[in-house]
């Protein structure tokens, strides 16, 4: 199975979104809290390449986007076979 990791903060419904995906599909993931200003931001922000919304998702180090992103790629089959690593 697949190293997915997912950058998140309270209160935000996009994060819950993608964790409930995640969740849905068995997957196990790392949840790493990252309000605005803390080290494991800053660490999202410099890995996605910029962006500096939540939730940043990467699979097996590979930038996968916000929730948007992550589900339109399980929208278009995409997804399943990158969690099998």
């Amino acid at each position: 199975m697949a190293k997915v990791e997912i950058f998140v903060q309270d209160f935000c419904p996009y994060c819950a979104r993608a964790v409930a995906l995640f969740r849905q599909k068995g997957v196990a993931f790392e949840e790493k809290y990252a309000p605005n200003g803390s080290a494991n931001r800053d660490e999202a922000i410099k890995r996605s390449g910029g962006r500096t919304t939540v939730p940043q998702i990467f699979v097996d180090g590979r930038h996968i986007g916000g929730c948007d992103d992550l589900l339109a790629l399980d929208r278009a089959g995409g997804l399943d076979p990158l969690l099998q690593g």
